[in-house]
C-alpha cells in the first residue's frame, strides 16, 4: 500500500490546557497593567506639559486682549466674579523651583482640571482677597507641578499672577511638616485651624499628596500675603 502523502497524513491536534489559558490571561493582564503604569507615570506628564503650555498661552492672550483697568486695586468680591470650572484664572511661580517654573492655575480640583495645571478650590477666596486662597496639585503624574513641594521651607515665596495683579505670598510652614487626611477640610477654612474666625489678612494654602503613590495622606503648607503689585 502506498504511504500517505504529507498533506494526507492525519494531524494530531494539541490540546490547550487550562494552565496555558490562565498563563496567557495573566500575561495579557500584566502587559496592560505595565502599559497603564507607564502612561500614568510617564505619558501623562508629556500630555500635561502640552496642556500647560496651551493653557498659559491662552490665558496670556486673554489678558492682553482684556487688560486690567488702570489703577486696579483689590480683586472684586468672589460673588461678583464668574467661576467657570476648568478655566484658567492665574499663573503660579515658585522661585525656589527655578526661573522656568510657571504653572497655570485653573478653577476647580476635578481630575480633568488637575491634569492641566494647579487646581483652585473655588470654595475659597481668590488671590489677594481676605481669607484663604487654597490650591491643589499633583506630586506625581499629570505634569507633577507639586513634585518638589515638600522641599519648601518657612519664608519661601509663592507668586500668583492674575489679570489684575501679582501677589507674593510667603510660607509660614513647610508642607513637609504637616500631613492630614484627604477629608480634613479644615485646612480650607478662611482661617485654617480656627473655625468660625473671621480672616484679617490674605492667606494661601498649598495641598498635595504626601506620598509618591496613591494614598489618602495630604501634605499642607500655609502662608500669608507679603505684597501686591498692581498691573
Amino acid at each position: 500500500m502506498d504511504s500517505l502523502a504529507d498533506d494526507e497524513r492525519p494531524v494530531r491536534r494539541r490540546r490547550v490546557s487550562g494552565f496555558t489559558v490562565v498563563g496567557v490571561l495573566f500575561l495579557v493582564v500584566g502587559l496592560v497593567a505595565v502599559g497603564v503604569y507607564a502612561y500614568q507615570y510617564f505619558g501623562s506628564n508629556l500630555v500635561a506639559d502640552r496642556a500647560y503650555q496651551q493653557e498659559k498661552s491662552t490665558l496670556k492672550q486673554q489678558w492682553q486682549a482684556d487688560p486690567a483697568p488702570a489703577g486696579a486695586a483689590q480683586p472684586a468680591p468672589a460673588a461678583e466674579q464668574q467661576r467657570v470650572p476648568g478655566q484658567a484664572m492665574g499663573l503660579m511661580r515658585i522661585p525656589k523651583f527655578g526661573a522656568d517654573y510657571e504653572v497655570p492655575i485653573l478653577t476647580g480640583t476635578e481630575t480633568g482640571t488637575l491634569a492641566k495645571g494647579i487646581g483652585w478650590y473655588d470654595s475659597s477666596v481668590r488671590p489677594g482677597q481676605l481669607g484663604n486662597f487654597a490650591v491643589a496639585g499633583h506630586r506625581v503624574t499629570n505634569g507633577e507641578p507639586f513634585r518638589r513641594l515638600l522641599e519648601l521651607q518657612k519664608g519661601d515665596q509663592v507668586i500668583v499672577e492674575t489679570r489684575d495683579a501679582i501677589y507674593t505670598y510667603v510660607l509660614d510652614t513647610s508642607p513637609a511638616d504637616l500631613t492630614v487626611q484627604d477629608d480634613d477640610t479644615w485646612v480650607l477654612d478662611p482661617v485654617p485651624g480656627k473655625p468660625g474666625e473671621q480672616p484679617t489678612q490674605p492667606l494661601i494654602t498649598l495641598t498635595t499628596c504626601q506620598d509618591l503613590f496613591h494614598s489618602v495622606d495630604r501634605s499642607i503648607g500655609f502662608g500669608h500675603l507679603q505684597s501686591t503689585q498692581n498691573k
